[in-house]
């Protein structure tokens, strides 16, 4: 297998698809624009989602990317060889293109070709699916795989919990995946050991979803979809890291420069023992999850992303306590960081004095918490069951001294202690329940919902970014949204809470609009031509060089992915349920149409 630099594969990538009609587009942001079912984008399909529905790209229906994701799921595994919290993903798509043909023909060179991985065929092993109730057998990937040159020997048929995708909600597009691995030579674990053992012979490295099927009704059965779409996914820091003959993904140019920087500020060797080693990975990780998310307008807060970002950070400045320095160290960290991206992210350049300022500033509220959090936890300990501390006093710690129960579980296990994770839950459940404000509700959410209610809800956001510029400040601008079926949530800069007459005055504005019933015109152009126009763009960099253009008559112009209504009157009326504060800085306005 090739030795490659990151730049190197990162080019490669790109390339080899754009060669084959690709358009290269920009990764999207961590933090999801309308999917309420997830609090970062943990894979390249994400963003591209409305598009693999049927709503039709800019860029047209061949895409290559590189997609920036985050996932906590294993943050307790974070430290070891393989987990990471930030990551990027390989990304390649076909809208309604190509397909398994072309698209296994294009995987198979890729990863043997001497030209690009150049990985020994003998060595491939890949996944396809066995077949059931659902959907039959993919008997043509297996036939695909066979004229690559695979044999019987190095083809597995697996069922659907290894081998078929589909969205959270168990219905719309859905289809059967073939997952590659190298086989890395290690004895068999048994007479049946195939892919999905997890005994350490086969590493999986890519894997391309086959969406030709659609599921109209949960449990239903799969019917052919009207259009079929390829998803390819590749981990890059994962091919780098076995590219190189690594034994660890830290052992990488993407990590080394912030271990060496660690290394400096503790005045410790990385392989003093392995727990310096695991402290020292975990902090590199967590720095640089935390570098990309606030780039992307997160901040610490105790919910949804923010809460995430805290723990991270919080968690690090713990493991830099372990290695005998003070957490304000770790925005050294940032510029490395920095430096190892910035050619591909060069947003990162710009944000950086902001993001090492919110590092300090959580280091510092952290700093106040957390000796007297740690007495406490020390007071505690001396009241478990059976070695057990209990649930509702982790969560005590939590809510008083701001300890993330990942720190609390940790400073239990130094002493030999476990922690009652499902009483911290529910207390923690109870504690949500009790802060919800009246008028406030629970709304359902799903993966990217495109029905109508949603995509009318859409279009109600252009009008409210709209309004709160034309009522409340020129200078607004948007910095989130998130949107249900029931529901629509803006964030937007503003420095004081919004008063009735400003509310009543935004309702008014959304209002009079869907009276005039104006037709929502949609416009694909460059994104210099969009710029000439004023459009909006806040999202503007995941759509590449030509983009869409929404234009509601003379009340908005904005870039964005769609899908929209076709004139407002569509709408009926627009209400405010709930203004608030969503961060420093930041206020947010919940909404619905009746």
């Amino acid at each position: 297998m090739k030795k490659l630099t990151a730049k190197e594969l990162r080019n490669m990538w790109l390339n080899f698809y754009k060669e084959r009609g690709h358009v290269a587009i920009p990764s999207a942001s961590l933090v999801p624009e309308n999917d309420p079912s997830v609090l970062f984008t943990t894979a390249g399909m994400h963003p591209l989602v409305p598009y693999l529905l049927g709503e039709k790209h800019p860029c047209g229906k061949r895409l290559v990317d590189i997609q920036k994701c985050i996932r906590t799921g294993d943050i307790e595994e974070v430290g070891d060889d393989y987990h990471c919290t930030f990551f990027e993903m390989l990304g390649n798509w076909s809208l309604g293109d190509y397909f398994k043909k072309e698209k296994i023909a294009w995987s198979f060179d890729f990863l043997t070709n001497p030209n690009y991985l150049g990985i020994k065929k003998e060595d491939l092993a890949v996944t396809v699916f066995a077949g059931d109730e659902t959907a039959p057998r993919d008997n043509e990937s297996y036939e695909c795989w066979k004229k690559c040159g695979l044999t019987d020997a190095q083809i597995f048929f697996l069922p659907k919990e290894h081998n078929w995708w589909i969205l959270a909600s168990g219905v719309g597009p859905c289809g059967p995946d073939s997952e590659m691995f190298i086989d890395t030579g290690k004895k068999k674990c048994s007479k049946d050991c195939n892919p999905s053992c997890n005994c350490g012979k086969y590493v999986e490295i890519g894997n391309d979803v086959y969406m030709e099927y659609v599921i109209k009704n949960k449990g239903g059965k799969a019917e052919p979809n009207k259009q079929r779409n390829v998803d390819t996914g590749f981990g890059f820091d994962r091919l780098l890291y076995i590219s190189n003959g690594y034994e660890s993904v830290y052992d990488s140019e993407l990590f080394m420069p912030i271990i060496k920087k660690i290394e400096e500020i503790s005045n410790l060797f990385y392989l003093l023992n392995n727990e310096t080693k695991r402290n020292m990975r975990i902090i590199a990780d967590h720095i640089k999850a935390s570098v990309f998310m606030i780039c992307d307008g997160v901040v610490p807060l105790n919910v949804e992303q923010g809460y995430v970002l805290r723990r991270l950070i919080r968690r690090a400045i713990n493991c830099a306590r372990k290695l005998n320095f003070d957490g304000s160290r770790l925005a050294e960290l940032v510029g490395v960081v920095v430096d190892i991206y910035k050619e591909f992210y060069p947003e990162l350049v710009e944000k950086q004095s902001e993001i090492e300022k919110q590092i300090l500033l959580e280091n510092e509220k952290f700093s106040k918490t957390l000796s007297q959090g740690i007495k406490e936890f020390e007071k505690v300990c001396k009241y478990t069951t059976n070695g057990v501390l209990n649930g509702k006093t982790a969560f005590r710690l939590y809510d008083t001294f701001g300890f993330p129960l990942e720190l609390t579980k940790e400073l239990a296990k130094e002493k030999g202690l476990g922690v009652d994770e499902e009483g911290y839950k529910e207390a923690f459940k109870i504690h949500q329940e009790k802060s919800k404000m009246a008028g406030d509700k629970v709304f359902k959410g799903g993966l990217a919902d495109t029905g109508e209610n949603t995509v009318k809800l859409h279009t109600a956001v252009h009008l409210l970014n709209s309004a709160l510029k034309h009522i409340v400040s020129p200078d607004i601008n948007q910095k989130g949204s998130n949107i249900t079926s029931e529901r629509l949530r803006f964030d937007f800069n503003c420095d004081h809470k919004l008063t009735d007459e400003e509310k009543k005055a935004l309702e008014d504005y959304v209002n009079e609009c869907i009276k005039e019933d104006i037709p929502v015109v949609c416009k694909e152009m460059s994104l210099d031509e969009a710029k000439s126009l004023g459009a909006v763009g806040v999202f503007e960099n995941k759509y590449g060089d030509k983009v869409k253009v929404y234009i509601i008559g003379d009340k908005s112009t904005e870039i964005c992915g769609g899908p929209h209504v076709k004139h407002t009157g569509e709408l009926h009326h627009f209400k405010i349920v709930k203004e608030e504060s969503s961060s420093a800085g930041v206020r947010r306005i919940k909404a619905i149409l009746d």
